[in-house]
């Protein structure tokens, strides 16, 4: 291994070491004062974040077959670095919101935060994978922990139910996953995606084979980011999870799946893109449909967001479609980065707020718990209500913009129709998220809180970045755009 190699993974390596030596640290503090474990994870997090966000702008690649040095495990290029500053940012507000709530619930044991930084180190090594074998390797990473988190709030029997389903339709996906990997290469003799590529360039590769092994990748994928029809798991394994893993789960394990899809799509598969498009089309309608429509009938908050997170992986895939036109195809995929980091924003502020309202024995958590919420904590509730309006697409919040950049790439690909049943998948959305506003200013009652400092630290930020960000969206977007311009 070179000095180079090494320096192309020094943010994942150093996050790695950090979360070996944190669960030896941990031995050694007392079971009452598991807030040092958790601070020291957030110190590696920050040194890992710190160290990414230097090294944007550089480009490097690492371990590299001797023979042919344009195949390569893994790059360092604009993309990781925006990828992999989501996910540092995002293991950070992880971390906020499950301090307090670990300690309310009774679940304050130390290898929680070592298994966020395990899964964090599989999604940073997913947004530099150069290879679909690294591809696999980092799948399993960010996963294996998210299996044991899941089930991390034993003997709870909703917390193990949710694990085992979550581990067992996991290791389903996975197998596609494998298969879709092996197929690739029988239809190309290369795993790496620069060779995939130069294969399909050539000419020298079986199309059929390679299209079928795409298509298997992108199923394995699809129950990552939880679209139709590989959804089912997500409103059980939300609802029975530890809410602090759910808000973690929600943000983290979609934005991996989408960096790999992408990754792969752009690099390896742009001659598939055009073979592909009815299937993204009709998986982007499907889970726009789907989880909006579903979500209608939800009166659990939990169960509500899991279908909210099913149908904003259908409005990112509309950005897949539009990679079937490449003079949209770079948008497309800066859309898709945008949105990312507008539904992480989102996301981990709403579930702040539901973390702060569930009580020690698991209630707190239908949607009429919020009633009242409007009139006893103003401030709460005003967050809750931004959060509400940008998952819908609402003024003036970030989510109007990030769904403006996604339809305004799909009506210039051609596609009006899958723009269409955003827009009105949308407006159906609105009932269900003003639902919850509506009963906590319009309803009475008498919602007791959580006042935990990191936790209203992470709602008031997430609220306040929602608002100010959608007033100056195009530093974030040019940072996408130039995240993905050395794909294509």
């Amino acid at each position: 291994m070179k000095l180079s190699d090494l320096n192309t993974i020094l943010p994942i390596v150093l996050l790695v070491v950090w979360a070996c030596m944190l669960l030896l640290v941990d031995l050694f503090i007392p079971r009452r004062s598991k807030g040092w474990t958790a601070l020291l994870a957030a110190v590696g997090l920050a040194a890992a974040l710190g160290l990414t966000l230097a090294y944007a702008g550089r480009e490097s690649t690492g371990f590299c077959d001797p023979n042919n040095p344009g195949n390569c495990m893994v790059v360092l290029d604009g993309f990781s670095s925006f990828q992999g500053s989501l996910f540092l940012a995002s293991g950070l507000f992880a971390i906020a919101i499950a301090y307090g709530y670990l300690k309310r619930m009774g679940l304050e044991r130390g290898e929680y935060y070592t298994l966020i930084l395990f899964s964090i180190s599989g999604m940073l090594l997913m947004a530099q994978a150069a290879d679909l074998i690294v591809v696999f390797l980092a799948l399993e990473l960010l996963s294996i922990p998210l299996y044991v988190l899941a089930a991390f709030a034993r003997p709870r029997t909703d917390s193990e139910e949710a694990g085992v389903k979550y581990f067992l339709l996991g290791a389903f996906a996975t197998g596609f996953v494998v298969y879709g990997i092996t197929l690739v290469f029988g239809a190309t003799n290369a795993t790496s995606l620069s060779g995939i590529a130069a294969a399909v360039a050539a000419g020298s590769f079986t199309k059929y084979l390679l299209l079928i092994g795409a298509a298997l990748i992108l199923v394995g994928f699809s129950f990552k980011v939880a679209a139709v029809p590989f959804h089912m798991w997500t409103p059980d394994v939300y609802q029975g999870a530890p809410s602090s893993v759910t808000g973690f789960m929600a943000v983290g394990a979609k934005a991996a799946g989408f960096a790999a899809l992408l990754r792969i799509f752009i690099t390896a598969f742009p001659s598939l893109n055009l073979d592909l498009v009815p299937v993204l089309w009709g998986l982007a309608a499907l889970t726009m449909v789907v989880g909006n429509v579903i979500a209608i009938s939800q009166t659990n908050i939990k169960r509500l967001l899991a279908y909210s997170s099913i149908a904003h992986a259908g409005y990112i895939l509309m950005a897949f479609v539009a990679f079937g036109n490449p003079a949209v195809a770079s948008d497309a995929a800066a859309s898709a980065l945008f949105y990312l980091v507008t539904y992480a924003v989102t996301s981990f502020g709403a579930w702040a707020v539901v973390i702060a309202l569930e009580k020690t024995d698991g209630k707190g958590l239908e949607i009429s718990d919020f009633a009242g919420l409007g009139r006893k904590r103003p401030l709460l509730a005003a967050a809750m209500t931004i959060f509400m309006l940008s998952l819908t697409g609402m003024p003036p919040t970030l989510g109007l913009v990030g769904k403006f950049y996604l339809f305004r790439t799909a009506v210039e690909g051609g596609f009006i129709g899958l723009a269409v049943i955003g827009v009105l998948t949308s407006l159906i959305s609105a009932y269900y998220y003003l639902r919850v506003v509506v009963t906590m200013y319009m309803r009475e009652g008498d919602p007791t809180t959580e006042h935990e400092p990191w936790l209203d630290l992470t709602w008031g930020l997430t609220a306040l970045a929602t608002v100010i960000l959608s007033f100056l969206p195009m530093a974030l977007f040019t940072w996408a755009s130039g995240a993905v311009l050395k794909l294509f």
